[in-house]
C-alpha cells in the first residue's frame, strides 16, 4: 500500500446467473461479499449496478480485478463479428479442412461445426515464407489491397491475417497489418481504449506495450503471429479467427465498463483474468480476448491453489458449481495442471490455459424429457432471467435449483439471505408438468432423478481429469465452491470415494476471492524444431532467455517493477520421428547457472521421466527433438488471505426440518439400497458454528449465499480458517466399497451384505 492508498481492492466475477463481488480492505484483512443478477444482454450495466450494493464507492477503490465470461459466451453462442481472412494463396480452405480426421472414432455420422468464416470471405494473396522464416515470395501489396477491399465491401467487422509459417517470421503479417491500417482504416488502435493502463495509472497503455496493433476500433485486425507463435496451421488459424470473432464484442464491453467506472469515480487500472491464471490489463485483453476464454473459472482454481497451500493439502480436485456449468480442475502435488491448447465448441485454440473441464450442469440447468421418454439434465440453463421456476420471474421449466427446493435442501425464506423469495409451489408445478406427467414418476422421484443425473455428469467430468489420466480420486481432497458446490459435494465424494470435502467460507464468491490471489502473467512461446544436441541446447538456453526478456518487458509495461518478476521455463519435446510432444518444466536455475553439458543431460532425463509417467515407457538414450520453447513471467501482486474463524461456544441447530435423502443410514455396516425418504435434519447457520465443532449427518449448513448438504455417512467440522471440512466416513474406513456392490446411478455409496 502507498501513502495515498485507501486499501480497498475489488474483485468481480461474472457467472451465468449471478455477478459476484469481493471487496477487500487490506488495512485489516476484512472483506465484504455481494451478489447481483447477471443479464447477458446488458452485462456491463449489470456489473456497474452491482457496485451500488457495496459499502464503498468506486472512487475509493485502489484496484479492480475482473473475471469475465464475455469471450466464451460469444464463442459458444456464435454471436461474434463477421470475420474475413487474409491468408497465403492456396491455403484459403485450411479453416474448413482442419485435420481431415473424425474426432469421434465411432461416430460415423459426425458433422463438424461450420467454419466461422464462409468460403467467399477467405481470401488468398501471393506471399510465402519457409518454415525457418526465410522469405520465399514477397508480399504482393496489389493482391492485398484487392482482397481487403473485397472483404470491406462485403461487410466484414474484423479481419484475421494468417500467413503460412508466420510463427517463424511475422514480417509479412506486420507489413500487411500496417498497410491495412494506413490505407483503409487509419485511426486509433482497438487496443487504445480511453483510460490509463491496467498496470499503472500513469504508465503506458497496454496497447503500446509491444508492437502497434493493426486496425482500429471499427474493424480490428488480428495477426496470427501476435495471437500465437506456434506452428500447427489449422489450430493457429482457428485461434486467430476466434480472436477476431470475439474482439469487437469484447472491446465494446471493456469500453462500456471503463466509461461507467470513470463516471463512478474509479480512475485506476482494470485487470482482466486470463485463461492461464494470471491477469492482464483490460486494454491488452481487448486486443487479445482469446486469452480470456477461461477467465471466469480460472479465478476459482487460483484461489483453490492458494487455500490448499495454507491448509497443507497437496492433491486437490477443484469443483465449481455455478448457475450454468460445472468446472473441474486438478492440483497435483501443489501445482495446477495446465494445457497448451484446448477446445471450445469443437473449435481448437492454441495458448496456455489452466486445464479446466466444463460441462453444462449447474443450479439453473434444466431437467427435460427427450423423445424416447428419457429424463435429461442440461446443458440448457434458465440463467438468472427467467431463472428457475421458483424465482417467480416467468420461468416454467424445472431446474436443479427447483429440485433441491422441493426436496427440502433449500430454505425458501432465507435464500440469498432472505433478499430473494423463492416459491416451492412454482417449483413443484414445473416438476409435475414437465417431468412427472411425461414419465409417470412421483414428484420426489423426478426431483431426485434430476439431481442424480446432474451429480453423475459431474462425477464423469472428474473422472476425465483423474481416472482417465491414471490418477486415483481417492488420493485427492475435493475443494468445492460456487453457489451450488455444497449441495453436490458430498454426493460426488461418496460416488468417487473421495475421503474429504473442503467448502471454503462464502463459497459462492470464492472465484472472485481467487482473483485477488492472481499475479500479472505473460506467456511467450516460439516453435523452432531442432535435434537436441549439446550445440542446440546452448541455443535453446538463449532462446528461452530471449523469450523471457520480451515477456518481462511486457509485464513491466503494466507497471510492475523488476524486483516483482519471476521467470519459469518449459519446452515441448518428442522422440525423433514422433508427431506429438510432451511439455516439461525447465527450472530457472538450470537455464541461468547449469553448464551446457549438465543442462543437456538434465533435459533428457526430465523428458524421459515425464514420458514414462504419461505412457509407461521412455528411453533416455534415444534421440530427441525440441519443438517449442516457452517462457512465463509473473509480476507478483499483493495476495489476500482468508480470515481466521472466530472462536465461539459450540452452537445448536437453528431448526430441524424434513429433508429427502436416498440413503437413510450412514453406517458403513448398515447402509442399504433404498428408495429414500424424508428424515428430520438439523439445520445450522454456518457463521455460528465454532471451530472444531463436530456435526453428524444428516445436517444442512446454511449461509446467505450458499447451502452445504451433510448427508448420512458424513461428518462436518469447521477448521481454524473457517473452512467447512466434510469427512466421508465410508471412504475413511478400511473396508472399501466392493465394485460389484456399486449400483449405477446410485447417489450414495452402497455396501452389499457379505
Amino acid at each position: 500500500m502507498t501513502e495515498n492508498s485507501t486499501g480497498y481492492r475489488l474483485a468481480i466475477d461474472v457467472g451465468g446467473t449471478f455477478i459476484d463481488y469481493v471487496l477487500l480492505d487490506e488495512r485489516d484483512g476484512s472483506f465484504v461479499i455481494e451478489k447481483h443478477p447477471a443479464r447477458a444482454a446488458t452485462l456491463a450495466r449489470q456489473v456497474l449496478e452491482g457496485l451500488d450494493r457495496l459499502p464503498v464507492s468506486a472512487a475509493a477503490m485502489d484496484q479492480l480485478i475482473h473475471g469475465t465470461t464475455v469471450a466464451i459466451n460469444t464463442v459458444i453462442q456464435e454471436s461474434g463479428a463477421r470475420v474475413g481472412i487474409i491468408t497465403t494463396r492456396g491455403f484459403e480452405d485450411t479453416l474448413e479442412l482442419g485435420r481431415g480426421n473424425r474426432p469421434y472414432m465411432y461416430d460415423l455420422v459426425y458433422v463438424p461445426p461450420e467454419p466461422l468464416v464462409p468460403r467467399h470471405l477467405r481470401r488468398g494473396v501471393r506471399e510465402r515464407s519457409d518454415p525457418l522464416g526465410n522469405e520465399v515470395k514477397p508480399l504482393n501489396l496489389e493482391d492485398l489491397d484487392e482482397q481487403v477491399g473485397y472483404l470491406l465491401d462485403h461487410g466484414v467487422e474484423a479481419i484475421a491475417i494468417c500467413f503460412l509459417h508466420s510463427y517463424a517470421s511475422g514480417a509479412h503479417e506486420r507489413a500487411a497489418g500496417e498497410r491495412i491500417r494506413q490505407r483503409y482504416l487509419d485511426g486509433p488502435s482497438a487496443g487504445n481504449a480511453d483510460g490509463p493502463s491496467a498496470g499503472n495509472a500513469d504508465g503506458p497503455s497496454a496497447g503500446n506495450a509491444g508492437e502497434p496493433s493493426a486496425g482500429n476500433a471499427g474493424v480490428p485486425v488480428s495477426l496470427s503471429h501476435e495471437v500465437v507463435t506456434e506452428w500447427p496451421e489449422f489450430e493457429r488459424t482457428s485461434t486467430t479467427v476466434l480472436n477476431a470473432f470475439i474482439r469487437p464484442t469484447f472491446d465494446h464491453y471493456v469500453r462500456e465498463l471503463r466509461e461507467g467506472l470513470v463516471q463512478a469515480g474509479y480512475v485506476h487500472p482494470i485487470a482482466i483474468m486470463q485463461s492461464n491464471g494470471g491477469v492482464m490489463p483490460a486494454e491488452a485483453a481487448a486486443d487479445f480476448p482469446i486469452r480470456t476464454l477461461e477467465s471466469g473459472p480460472a479465478g476459482g482454481v487460483i484461489g483453490a491453489q492458494a487455500l490448499s497451500r495454507e491448509l497443507g493439502v497437496r492433491n486437490v480436485i477443484c469443483g465449481d458449481v455455478g448457475g450454468t456449468s460445472f468446472d473441474v480442475a486438478l492440483i497435483e502435488d501443489g501445482a495446477i495442471l495446465e494445457a497448451n491448447d484446448t477446445m471450445v465448441a469443437e473449435r481448437p485454440i492454441l495458448g496456455p490455459t489452466l486445464d479446466i473441464v466444463s460441462i453444462g450442469a449447474g443450479g439453473g440447468s434444466i431437467g427435460w424429457v427427450d423423445q424416447h421418454g428419457m429424463m435429461k439434465v442440461g446443458p440448457r440453463s434458465a440463467g438468472a432471467y427467467p431463472g428457475p421456476a421458483c424465482f417467480g420471474l416467468g420461468g416454467t421449466e424445472p431446474t436443479v435449483t427447483d429440485c433441491h427446493l422441493h426436496l427440502g435442501r433449500l430454505n425458501p425464506t432465507s435464500f440469498l439471505g432472505a433478499r430473494m423469495k423463492i416459491d416451492v409451489d412454482l417449483a413443484r408445478e414445473a416438476i409435475e408438468s414437465r417431468l412427472c406427467r411425461p414419465t409417470g414418476l412421483t414428484l420426489d422421484q423426478a426431483a431426485d432423478g434430476v439431481l442424480t443425473i446432474a451429480e453423475t455428469n459431474m462425477t464423469y467430468a472428474i473422472r476425465t481429469v483423474t481416472i482417465e489420466r491414471g490418477l486415483d480420486p481417492r488420493e485427492f481432497a475435493l475443494l468445492t465452491y460456487g453457489g451450488g458446490g455444497g449441495l453436490f459435494a458430498a454426493g460426488i465424494a461418496a460416488e468417487l470415494e473421495i475421503p474429504e470435502v473442503i467448502v471454503p467460507f462464502a463459497p459462492a464468491n470464492f472465484s472472485a476471492w481467487g482473483l485477488l490471489m492472481a499475479d500479472y502473467r505473460e506467456d511467450a512461446s516460439q516453435t523452432k524444431v531442432a535435434h537436441l544436441t549439446l550445440e542446440s541446447t546452448d541455443e535453446l538456453r538463449q532462446d528461452l532467455q530471449e523469450l523471457a526478456g520480451g515477456a518481462k518487458a511486457t509485464v513491466q509495461g503494466y507497471g510492475m517493477g523488476p524486483d516483482a518478476l519471476t521467470v519459469d521455463y518449459r519446452a515441448d519435446l518428442r522422440y525423433l520421428g514422433q508427431e506429438h510432444t510432451v511439455t516439461i518444466d525447465i527450472p530457472g536455475e538450470w537455464v541461468a547457472e547449469m553448464p551446457v553439458e549438465g543442462l543437456f543431460e538434465s533435459i533428457r532425463q526430465r523428458f524421459t521421466q515425464v514420458h514414462r509417467q504419461l505412457y509407461g515407457h521412455g528411453d533416455a538414450a534415444a534421440e530427441m527433438e525440441v519443438v517449442t520453447r516457452r517462457s512465463r513471467v509473473l509480476g507478483q501482486t499483493r495476495h489476500a488471505r482468508m480470515p481466521e474463524a472466530t472462536q465461539r461456544p459450540p452452537t445448536r441447530p437453528r431448526e430441524v426440518r424434513d429433508v429427502f435423502f436416498r440413503i437413510l443410514s450412514g453406517s458403513p455396516d448398515s447402509v442399504r439400497p433404498t428408495e429414500g425418504g424424508y428424515v428430520p435434519t438439523a439445520i445450522y447457520q454456518r457463521e455460528q458454528i465454532s471451530a472444531g465443532q463436530q456435526i453428524e449427518g444428516p445436517a444442512i449448513v446454511e449461509e446467505w449465499t450458499s447451502t452445504t448438504v451433510v448427508p448420512p455417512g458424513f461428518q462436518a467440522s469447521v477448521d481454524s480458517m473457517g473452512n467447512l471440512r466434510l469427512q466421508n466416513i465410508m471412504a475413511s474406513t478400511e473396508r472399501r466399497l466392493p465394485r460389484a456392490g456399486r449400483s449405477p446411478g446410485t447417489r450414495w455409496g452402497l455396501v452389499l451384505e457379505q
